[in-house]
């Protein structure tokens, strides 16, 4: 049996999914034209700390909580009209997650380069 490996599936991701850096991450937050969603695990954030002002959806529950269609979906939760700008611990996760909301059909789909790991080295206040 053969199997593509993770990184292939990431790669796979990449080619067809917008990466953004930290800083373009960060004004397009500071503007409000966009919805930050931190996809780590809830240990990663207690762990870690946080992005204030970030919005936390865990990886597994993403396509639930952004699928009007769905028992999960949480209404007015987001903008849904705005950017879903996804990160992860350091930009894997996340690659994945952007290419499922592009798959779902959600046009305005990117990711942070490097994630957390890059955001905690930036402008954006850690909590």
């Amino acid at each position: 049996m053969s199997i593509k490996s993770s990184q292939d599936l990431v790669n796979e991701a990449l080619k067809v999914i917008q990466t953004i850096s930290k800083d373009q991450a960060y004004e397009m937050f500071n503007n409000n034209e966009c919805n930050l969603i931190d996809i780590r695990d809830i240990r990663e954030l207690q762990n870690e700390g946080k992005v204030e002002g970030a919005n936390h959806i865990p990886r597994g529950m993403l396509e639930f909580w952004l699928d009007p269609e769905s028992v999960y979906f949480k209404e007015g939760k987001l903008d849904l009209d705005k950017e879903m700008v996804l990160f992860c611990a350091g930009g894997l996760r996340s690659a994945l997650a952007a290419k499922s909301l592009k798959d779902m059909g959600f046009k305005k789909v990117s990711h942070v380069d490097g994630g957390f790991g890059a955001i905690k080295n930036s402008k954006f206040k850690i909590v």
